[in-house]
C-alpha cells in the first residue's frame, strides 16, 4: 500500500484537506501559527469585539473581554517573576476563569502544565516534578489544600476586565504550549510537550467536524483530558462559543441541562458515555447538531441508533493519540458505515499515516499493520525521557519523523482505516488511555503485594472494567478494599481497579508471559458468608437498578457498588435511572459516599420525605383524612 497522504486522503465530501496552512475566518486570511492561539483570539476579538466567547454559569465574556482579561493577567503573572519558557502548573476548576489563565500563561511566554484538582496530591507532586514546574498558579482553596512544593500563586477570582495588559511580544520559533500526562507503562506518567503551532493547525483545519462562528461547543472534559483542546480552543478558533459545564462530575441529566440552557450545539463525547447516552436515547442528541466520538471502538448498533432517531446530527468517529495532538484520523459515520466496523476514518489537518508491517514496509490494503502517523503535528516528544522520545518519535528514511502508536489497523480501499488493537499491553477504559504497567507498579510496591497483573474485562459490550489480580507477599492476606483504598491515595482514579481479586499465582503463556485473557476468567465478587438481611420496598428498587447496570443480580441491602465491579460511567446509570424511577436525584459524589444498597435507599427515603413530607399514614400531619 502507498502510505496515505494528507493532501489526497480526507475528510472533506469531495474527500480532501487544504494544502495550505492559511484559513480565512472573521478576522481575515492569516497562517494558522502566527503568533499562535493567543494571536488568533486577539484577531477575533479585534473583529468581533462583542461576540459571546464562553458562556460559564450566568458568567458570560466575550471575545474582547477574553483577549483583555488574558492580557491583563498575563501582565500580573509577568509582575509575580514567571518568564518566557517557564513550566507553570495550572490547578483550577472547569471555568472561564481557567481559559483566561491558559491563555494568560501563553500570552506571558510561558509552558501550561494542567493540574486536575481531582487527582491525589502524590500524582499531582510527581507530575509537577517530571515537568520542571517552576510555579503552581490556580484557584486559592485548591492550591491552599494541595499545598504544591515551590511557590504558588492564587489568580484573581474574577477576570480582570480593566487595568494594565501585556502587548504582544515576539513569539519563540516553536513553542510548547502544553505538557500533557497519560499512562506510563514503568509506573512513571508520560508528559508530552505538545507545541503551540500543532494545536492550532488541529482546531484551524477542522474539515472533519462542522464548527461555526454561530456554534455553541460543550466543555466538560477535564483540563488534563486532551480533548479539552478541541472543546475549548476549536471552538475560539472557530469564532464560535465555549460552554462551560460547571458540575465537576456531571451525571447524564446534568450534560444535558447545560446543553439546553446554553444552547450547544457540538460537543466531543467519550466512546463509552456515547454508548450509554445512545442506550438512552437522550435528549442530550436532539439539542446538538455535531458529536464527535472517541477513545474506544464505537459499536455500530449504538451509532445506527443514534443517526436513526435523530438524523440530522453529524456523527463524527475521531481516533488520536496525545503525541499526535489529539485528534490524528477522523470518519464522519453514516447509516450504511454501520452494518459492520465503523473505521477510524483517514488523516485530518495536516497529519500523515502509514500503515507498516514488522520490517517497516507499506502493508497491502485489508491487511493489517502498525500506524506510525507523521505530519507538522506531532509532539516535541516526552519531557525528561530521551531514551522514550527516541523509541517512539523515529526519524524515517522515506516519510520524515513519524510517531509509532502500537495501534494495529487495515486500511480499506478508498483509504479508509479499520482498528484492530494493540501490539502491546496499552488498554482504554471509559475513553482514558491506561498502561497496565503503571498500575502494577503501584501494586507491587504495597508491602503485602508480592506479584500483580491488570487486565481489561468486560462483562457486555458498553462495560469495560480495569481488573487488578494480586499475588499476596508473606504473611496476613491483603484486603482488596484496602489496596484500593491504599490507590486510590496515589492514582487517578481512572487507574484504580474496578476490583481486586486475591489470586494463589497468575496464570503464565508458554512464553513465560502473564496470560491476560487467562486472568479474565478468574473475575469474581467475594460473597459475604453472613447471611444477607432482607431488603425493604426502597432496598429492593434500588438493588433492582444496580442489578441492570452491573448486569448481576443484587440480592444484599450491604452489597458494595465498588466491590461488585461498578465505576463511575456506571454510577452514571444508576443515578439516572433512579432519577427516572424513583423521582430522586442522587449526586455522585453522595452515590460515592453511601455506595451500598442500604446506604443509597436511605439517601433516596430522605430524598422523598424532603420532597412530599413523611408519607406513613399514623403521623399527625397525615390522619386528616385526605
Amino acid at each position: 500500500m502507498t502510505p496515505i497522504d494528507p493532501h489526497t486522503h480526507t475528510t472533506r465530501k469531495d474527500g480532501s484537506v487544504p494544502t495550505s496552512d492559511s484559513r480565512t475566518t472573521a478576522a481575515g486570511t492569516r497562517s494558522v501559527t502566527d503568533g499562535g492561539l493567543p494571536a488568533l483570539v486577539a484577531r477575533l476579538a479585534e473583529a468581533t469585539p462583542d461576540a459571546l466567547a464562553v458562556a460559564d454559569g450566568d458568567t458570560t465574556l466575550t471575545y474582547a473581554q477574553l483577549d483583555h482579561s488574558a492580557r491583563a493577567l498575563a501582565a500580573h503573572l509577568r509582575d509575580n517573576g514567571v518568564s518566557r519558557g517557564d513550566r507553570v502548573g495550572l490547578l483550577m476548576p472547569r471555568s472561564a476563569r481557567v481559559i483566561v489563565a491558559q491563555l494568560a500563561l501563553w500570552w506571558a511566554g510561558a509552558v501550561c502544565v494542567p493540574l486536575d484538582p481531582a487527582h491525589p496530591r502524590p500524582r499531582t507532586e510527581a507530575v509537577c516534578a517530571d515537568a520542571r514546574v517552576t510555579l503552581t498558579v490556580g484557584d486559592r482553596k485548591l492550591l491552599e489544600s494541595a499545598a504544591p512544593a515551590g511557590p504558588a500563586l492564587p489568580l484573581p477570582d474574577e477576570p480582570l476586565l480593566t487595568g494594565t495588559v501585556l502587548a504582544e511580544t515576539e513569539a519563540d520559533p516553536d513553542p510548547t504550549a502544553f505538557i500533557m500526562f497519560t499512562s506510563g507503562s514503568t509506573g512513571r506518567p508520560k508528559g508530552v510537550a505538545v507545541p503551540h503551532h500543532a494545536v492550532a493547525e488541529l482546531v484551524t483545519r477542522t474539515t472533519y467536524v462542522t464548527v461555526t462562528p454561530r456554534d455553541r461547543v460543550l466543555f466538560h472534559s477535564p483540563m488534563t483530558f486532551d480533548a479539552s483542546t478541541f472543546e475549548v480552543w476549536g471552538a475560539l478558533a472557530a469564532g464560535a462559543a465555549v460552554v462551560v459545564c460547571t458540575v465537576e462530575r456531571p451525571s447524564f441529566e446534568d450534560l444535558a441541562q447545560h446543553v439546553e440552557r446554553h444552547g450547544a450545539t457540538v460537543a466531543f463525547l467519550t466512546t463509552a458515555l456515547f454508548h450509554q447516552l445512545a442506550a438512552r436515547r437522550s435528549r442530550v442528541f436532539s439539542l446538538l447538531r455535531s458529536v464527535l466520538v472517541g477513545g474506544e471502538a464505537l459499536a455500530p448498533q449504538h451509532a445506527r441508533t443514534v443517526l436513526r432517531a435523530f438524523p440530522w446530527l453529524e456523527l463524527v468517529n475521531i481516533y488520536g493519540p496525545t503525541e499526535t495532538t489529539t485528534f490524528a484520523t477522523a470518519h464522519r459515520v453514516t447509516d450504511a458505515d454501520c452494518d459492520g466496523p465503523i473505521p477510524i476514518g483517514r488523516p485530518i489537518a495536516a497529519a500523515t499515516v502509514h500503515v507498516l508491517d514488522d520490517d517497516g514496509r507499506p502493508v497491502a490494503e485489508g491487511r493489517r499493520g502498525e500506524l506510525w502517523i507523521g505530519g507538522s503535528r506531532l509532539a516535541h516528544g516526552y519531557v525528561g525521557q530521551p531514551e522514550l522520545t527516541a523509541e517512539r518519535f523515529v526519524e524515517h528514511p522515506e516519510h520524515g519523523r513519524l510517531y509509532r502508536t502500537g495501534d494495529v489497523v487495515s486500511p480499506r480501499p478508498g483509504g479508509d482505516l479499520d482498528f484492530h488493537g494493540r501490539t502491546d499491553d496499552q488498554v482504554k477504559v471509559r475513553g482514558f488511555r491506561i498502561e497496565p504497567g503503571e498500575v502494577e507498579h503501584a501494586l507491587r510496591e504495597q508491602p503485602d503485594v508480592d506479584d500483580a497483573a491488570v487486565t481489561v474485562h468486560r462483562p457486555t459490550d458498553d462495560d469495560a472494567r480495569l481488573v487488578a489480580f494480586v499475588v499476596a507477599a508473606p504473611g496476613p492476606l491483603p484486603r482488596a478494599d484496602s489496596l484500593r483504598a491504599r490507590l486510590t491515595a496515589s492514582l487517578p482514579a481512572h487507574l484504580v481497579p474496578d476490583s481486586v481479586t486475591i489470586v494463589e499465582r497468575l496464570p503464565l503463556t508458554g512464553t513465560g508471559k502473564v496470560d491476560r485473557r487467562a486472568l479474565t476468567a478468574l473475575v469474581g465478587t467475594d460473597a459475604s458468608a453472613v447471611p444477607a438481611a432482607p431488603m425493604n420496598p426502597l432496598e429492593r428498587a434500588v438493588a433492582e437498578v444496580w442489578s441492570r447496570a452491573l448486569g448481576t443480580e443484587v440480592t444484599r441491602p450491604d452489597a458494595d457498588f465498588i466491590a461488585l465491579g461498578g465505576h463511575s460511567l456506571l454510577a452514571l446509570v444508576v443515578t439516572d435511572d433512579i432519577r427516572e424511577e424513583l423521582g430522586v436525584e442522587l449526586a455522585l459524589a453522595d452515590f460515592f459516599d453511601a455506595a451500598t444498597v442500604a446506604g443509597q435507599a436511605a439517601l433516596v427515603e430522605r430524598a422523598l420525605l424532603a420532597a412530599h413530607g413523611d408519607p406513613r399514614p399514623d403521623t399527625l400531619e397525615h390522619a386528616d383524612g385526605h
